[in-house]
């Protein structure tokens, strides 16, 4: 009698493994928002202000779809924008952007510390830096504050 194919008796229910590729749908969403924010901090941070076709230019994107991020930035209170003046984080804003950034340098130093060469941390923690959970965050910042001593 033909059986269907089996399954590791480890693996996940399917009810785990949708809440798991729900998550990371969340994740990818949530890590866009971050990016522009760390981008619009950074720009603000080198030349005094965030201006559409700045952020747009650096983040690789067409001025549309960087003018339709930063209303997504409006409406969740991450940012403001004036006529002719550019666009400015929020306090919450700058806050994420602050976190992101802390994030982003805590993934590039472990990737360094277990030998990945730097240039290759810096392109690699760009997309880890949005799928650690804050437990693991500090999982890596304990390793690395055992590594110093």
């Amino acid at each position: 009698m033909p059986q269907g194919p089996r399954v590791p008796q480890d693996s996940p229910s399917p009810a785990d493994q949708a809440d798991r590729f729900a998550r990371a749908r969340e994740v990818q969403a949530v890590a866009l928002l971050e990016d522009y924010v760390e981008m619009i901090g950074d720009l603000i941070a080198e030349m005094g202000e965030a201006r559409v076709a700045d952020i747009a230019a650096r983040m690789g994107v067409a001025q549309p779809t960087a003018t339709k991020a930063i209303a997504r930035l409006k409406r969740e209170g991450l940012a403001t924008s004036r006529p002719y003046r550019g666009v400015f984080l929020t306090e919450a804003g700058a806050e994420m952007a602050e976190r992101v950034r802390a994030r982003h340098r805590t993934v590039v130093e472990l990737l360094i510390a277990v030998g990945v060469p730097a240039e290759t941390a810096e392109l690699d923690a760009e997309g880890i830096e949005h799928h650690v959970s804050d437990r693991t965050l500090r999982a890596f910042e304990a390793f690395l504050a055992a590594a110093r001593h």
